[in-house]
């Protein structure tokens, strides 16, 4: 698809839409026509990000409350909407230490990233195979692709959306909607204030103009910046006897 604006009558469905990622991904598509639905625990919030979409790009902005943990209440977030995308960019980073410190904590961060994954993930599939069309797109990240000693907690729940997003790819190809499963590196948002990266940090428009580039062109992966792709995949080549003795 070109990079020229797209019809304003395409509605896409943000998911923790006040996160770093999420407000670029929401300017973004905002700039090139698209209509918004911004869901997240924040009303507030919500509604500061929704007038300054509406008077900035002059586009229709709805806004929903969305909580994670409340399984019973997602399948009502897309009642009476006309989606041609969702994306989840919901999600918590604990350290390692903090994780293996409390169970209870690291459970949390498991439900957030993975297990509401999952239950707005079917709800979505379920929409788009009836309508036979649509994008659906979540954020996942390149530290699911390899189990590192500094952050495996976190990897973990990034790692079994990964794999749940290439099996949703597969199950609703023949459906005609495509899944995209984003997997940015370091990226300078509120989530990742205070941790320590190794080399430098994206910046959330970079990243955005990635996702929404590859959205509009159904793409299956995509690793943001694109410089992951050629790294993760040397890291998922190493031996594990190997790796294990590296400081990655």
């Amino acid at each position: 698809m070109s990079e020229t604006a797209a019809s304003p009558t395409r509605c896409a469905l943000i998911v923790g839409a006040t996160s770093g990622i999420a407000r670029a991904v929401a300017q973004r598509l905002a700039e090139r026509g698209w209509s918004l639905v911004l869901a997240g625990r924040d009303a507030e919030a919500l509604e500061r990000e929704a007038a300054d979409l509406r008077v900035r790009h002059g586009v229709g902005v709805q806004t929903r409350r969305f909580d994670a943990l409340d399984l019973d209440s997602h399948a009502g977030l897309i009642d009476g909407l006309d989606l041609a995308a969702a994306v989840l960019c919901h999600g918590i980073m604990l350290s390692n230490d903090a994780a293996v410190a409390d169970i209870h904590e690291h459970r949390r961060m498991i439900d957030v990233n993975y297990t509401s994954y999952a239950s707005v993930l079917e709800v979505l599939a379920a929409c788009f195979a009836e309508r036979g069309d649509g994008v659906i797109a979540a954020i996942s990240s390149v530290a699911g692709d390899r189990g590192r000693p500094s952050n495996y907690c976190y990897g973990a729940t990034k790692a079994a959306v990964s794999a749940y997003l290439s099996g949703l790819r597969g199950r609703l190809r023949p459906k005609g909607v495509a899944v995209l499963t984003i997997k940015p590196g370091p990226t300078d948002t509120p989530m990742t204030h205070g941790l320590t990266a190794k080399g430098p940090t994206a910046t959330p428009q970079t990243v955005a103009k990635q996702i929404v580039r590859d959205i509009e062109r159904r793409r299956s992966v995509c690793y943001t910046p694109r410089k992951w792709w050629p790294i993760m995949t040397i890291i998922r080549a190493i031996p594990e006897w190997l790796f294990k003795r590296t400081s990655l």
